[in-house]
């Protein structure tokens, strides 16, 4: 890595402690030193509790088939801070990031400049990057809630989507499904089209209440956009036929439901051709989504990190043939870590519990009592799956985006920034 990168990143990093304020005049005072990037691009709005990054992956690599020039911008990233940004399918480069992060830092320097997070430093460098490669679509992924993230600041997305909502987050979007469905629907515009795949009963409500409110039309799966099969979807009068879902899961077939919508609705908008969107999604990877590393044992990784991805993963493992599963589980203090430990107790033979190198994280010795065995590192709980599951079994790791990262580092032999939680 470059010396001038990691001393960027490293400035980046040391904004961990302003932590997460969910509001946007800084981020709005701080484009506008930049002459506001966000204004010159065309941008595809996604929020939700889980599967938004999946649809963004989705809706992105559609695009991408098409001959576009694309931007997605996504978070946590696993490996490396440029995962954040990627154009036409790839990170940005370090030097880049480098150049971008060193112009945010000084000019964030000046007395009267906005006091940004890491969050907002790393959005506000997605946008200058797109801008400056002449991206025609951006994909853009909400970090937390939407009404007052930091990516909320687009005014006239082509379209906005809302993924499923469940129960994360509670300290900052409330304590009900309604309340964060609220918070998510921040991101409708007015006369700017909302796709939803949210099905719970509470937190439509609250989407639909919210769209009357800014005057946004809403369509919703199975209420407007047909999915049927495996998978043929419908929408705007527009069909794709024999969709093969790229992802693995159950609950993937709902996204890639979402995506698919959202590919017909924008045909006609950037003169997209329907065999290149469909080839594109179909061709999809995003990395930690019940990714499979063949071997003996093969190993899982999933970012499960809160109870209805870990049902999620549950439902996945239960369809999967016999054999001995070892599960590697670590998890933030904040999280509801015993709800989801307890529902994928019931799919493994054992559990391992360990902790990235985060202050935030639960201490193994905590996670462990009563449930399992703690390990001192996440790589040494990796190593003691791998023996306990034996060369036919099964590793599966879970229960922070974190342990993931740290895991999949490991078993793939990747080199890694040092971990943030932002």
């Amino acid at each position: 890595m470059g010396a001038a990168y990691l001393r960027e990143v490293a400035w980046a990093y040391s904004l961990q402690p302003r932590g997460i304020r969910l509001e946007l005049d800084r981020m709005r005072a701080a484009l506008r030193l930049f002459g506001s990037p966000e204004r010159s691009l065309k941008v595809v709005h996604i929020a939700g509790t889980n599967g938004k990054g999946s649809v963004a992956a989705m809706i992105e690599r559609g695009l991408r088939e098409n001959g576009l020039r694309t931007g997605l911008y996504t978070s946590p990233h696993l490996h490396s801070f440029t995962e954040r940004v990627q154009i036409g399918g790839r990170p940005i480069a370090r030097r880049d990031a480098a150049r971008w992060l060193r112009a945010i830092r000084e000019r964030l320097a000046a007395p009267d400049a906005p006091q940004l997070t890491f969050f907002e430093v790393a959005t506000l460098l997605a946008f200058l990057a797109f801008r400056e490669r002449g991206v025609e679509v951006v994909v853009l992924e909400v970090g937390l809630g939407g009404r007052l993230d930091a990516t909320n600041v687009v005014m006239r997305p082509l379209l906005t989507l809302i993924t499923r909502i469940a129960r994360d987050h509670e300290q900052y979007l409330g304590r009900t499904l309604a309340k964060i469905a609220g918070e998510k629907a921040g991101i409708m515009k007015r006369g700017v089209l909302c796709l939803s795949g949210v099905d719970q009963p509470s937190a439509r409500t609250a989407i639909l209440r919210r769209a009357a409110e800014v005057g946004a039309e809403v369509e919703e799966i199975g209420r407007g956009i047909a999915a049927r099969g495996a998978l043929d979807v419908t929408a705007f009068g527009r069909s794709f036929t024999g969709l093969a879902v790229p992802l693995s899961g159950a609950h993937q077939r709902r996204n890639a439901a979402l995506a698919a919508a959202a590919l017909l609705f924008l045909e006609r908008r950037l003169g997209l051709d329907r065999a290149a969107s469909q080839r594109g999604l179909e061709a999809t990877r995003w990395p930690g989504r019940l990714e499979l590393v063949p071997g003996a044992p093969s190993v899982l990784l999933d970012a499960a990190h809160n109870p209805d991805g870990a049902r999620a993963l549950a439902a996945y493992l239960t369809a999967r043939p016999a054999e001995r599963r070892v599960l590697v589980f670590g998890a933030m203090r904040d999280k509801d870590w015993r709800v989801m430990h307890d529902a994928l107790a019931p799919v493994v033979s054992s559990s391992i519990f360990c902790a990235p190198a985060l202050g935030r994280a639960e201490a193994p010795e905590v996670l462990a009592e009563g449930r399992g065995r703690a390990a001192s590192s996440v790589e040494a709980a990796v190593e003691a799956a791998r023996e306990e599951a034996g060369p036919a079994g099964l590793v599966v790791v879970c229960g922070s985006i974190f342990v993931l990262a740290a895991a999949r580092a490991h078993v793939l032999g990747i080199a890694s920034d040092p971990p943030i939680a932002m």
